[in-house]
């Protein structure tokens, strides 16, 4: 069974950090790229960051510098670091891969 389960996530202060992981099952990171995006009430989603199969990565500008995705292909995890958060930050996040997605995590930044 193909599957993506989310970890992390939470509550900060603005200026702090969280981390994310995503875990797939079913399938290999070898394979397949990963991305994260995000959603925030009243917005449309948007995409957050991109690691390719074979680590080549992508952020959006209004996270460059400040996120940093990595791949932990023994666990066949990708993680998420995001530093600095800003309340704008706040938003359901989810990752997805291989066609699939994960269940959402939710980060909440507080002024």
């Amino acid at each position: 069974e193909v599957q993506l389960v989310e970890s992390g996530g939470g509550s900060v202060q603005a200026g702090g950090s969280l981390r994310f992981s995503c875990t797939a099952s079913g399938f290999t990171l070898d394979d397949f790229d990963m991305g994260w995006y995000r959603q925030a009430p009243g917005n449309e989603c948007e995409l957050v960051s991109t690691i390719s199969s074979e680590g080549s990565t992508y952020y959006a500008d209004y996270v460059k510098g400040r996120f940093i995705i990595s791949v932990d292909k023994p666990r066949n995890t990708v993680n998420l670091q995001m530093n600095s958060l800003k309340p704008e930050d706040t938003a359901m996040y989810k990752c997805v891969s291989c066609g699939y997605w994960g269940q959402g995590t939710q980060v909440t930044v507080s002024s």
